[in-house]
C-alpha cells in the first residue's frame, strides 16, 4: 500500500537518499585506485613535485578504475531518468561496469592522452615559447572542452551502441552544438562539487551520483530534442515524397 501525504514524502525522499548514496558509495570503491591518487595530490603533496607525481599515477589508473566506475553510475541513472527508479541497484551498477568496462577503459586511455598532450602543450607554450604565450589559453579551452564532452560520453555510451571513436566524436559534437545545456551541466556540476566540498560528508555518498543525475538529464533533453527534430524531417520528406507522387498522377 501506497503510503500518502507527508509520510509519503518522506518515504520518497528517504529512498532516494539510499538510491544515491549506494550508487556513489560502489563508484567510490570501484575508483579506489584514482581515488587515492587524487586524495594525495590535492590533500596530501606538499609540494608541486608531489602533486604531478600523484596526479600522474592518477592519470595512469584512471581508465581501469575511474571510466569503467563512472560507465557504472550512468548505467545506473539512465534507468532512473527513463522511469525505472526501482531497479536492484548491485545488479544494474555490475552489470553496467561489466557490459562497458572495455569500452570506457579504451575511451579513458584515448581521453588521458589528450589531456596529456594538451596540457603538456600549455605548459609549453605558457612557459617555453614567449612569443606564443596567448596559445596557452586556447589550449585551456581545448581541455575545458574535452572535460564537459566526458559528461556527454559517459550519457552515450550507455544510451547508445556506437563504436569508441563515434562516441567521443558526438559528445564532443553535442557539447559544442548544445552550448548552453553542456554549459548548465558544468555551472550545477560544479555548485555541487563546491558544495561537497565544503560538507565533505557529501563526497563519498552523493557528489557523484549527483552529478551524474544532473548530466544524463541535460543529455536526456538533448536526446529528446533531437529525435523530434529527426521524426519532423522525416515527416516533412515523407510529405514532399506524397506531394511528389500525387502531382505525378495528377500529369498522368
Amino acid at each position: 500500500m501506497e503510503m500518502r501525504g507527508l509520510m509519503g514524502g518522506f518515504y520518497k525522499i528517504s529512498e532516494w537518499i539510499m538510491r544515491l548514496s549506494v550508487t556513489n558509495v560502489l563508484w567510490i570503491i570501484c575508483s579506489i585506485p584514482f581515488v587515492f591518487f587524487i586524495f594525495s595530490g590535492l590533500v596530501i603533496s606538499q609540494n608541486e613535485g608531489q602533486l604531478y607525481s600523484s596526479l600522474i599515477w592518477a592519470a595512469i589508473v584512471a581508465p581501469f578504475t575511474f571510466f569503467p566506475a563512472t560507465a557504472a553510475l550512468y548505467a545506473v541513472v539512465r534507468k532512473w531518468i527513463m522511469g525505472e527508479v526501482d531497479v536492484p541497484l548491485f545488479k544494474t551498477f555490475f552489470r553496467g561496469y561489466k557490459e562497458n568496462y572495455v569500452q570506457s577503459m579504451f575511451g579513458g586511455l584515448l581521453y588521458t592522452l589528450l589531456f596529456v598532450i594538451m596540457f603538456v602543450d600549455y605548459k609549453v607554450y605558457l612557459n617555453e615559447l614567449n612569443n606564443f604565450q596567448l596559445l596557452s589559453y586556447v589550449f585551456i579551452g581545448l581541455i575545458f572542452l574535452l572535460f564537459v564532452s566526458m559528461f556527454n560520453f559517459f550519457s552515450m555510451m550507455v544510451h547508445y551502441h556506437m563504436k569508441l571513436f563515434q562516441l567521443i566524436k558526438n559528445a564532443i559534437l553535442i557539447t559544442i552544438g548544445r552550448p548552453l545545456r553542456s554549459l548548465s551541466t558544468v555551472i550545477v556540476s560544479g555548485g555541487i562539487l563546491f558544495i561537497s566540498f565544503q560538507f565533505t560528508f557529501l563526497i563519498p555518498f552523493f557528489m557523484g551520483s549527483l552529478i551524474g543525475v544532473v548530466s544524463f538529464y541535460n543529455f536526456h533533453l538533448i536526446y529528446l530534442k533531437l529525435k523530434e527534430q529527426q521524426e519532423r524531417a522525416e515527416a516533412e520528406k515523407q510529405a514532399e515524397e506524397e506531394d511528389v507522387e500525387i502531382s505525378e498522377d495528377v500529369r498522368k
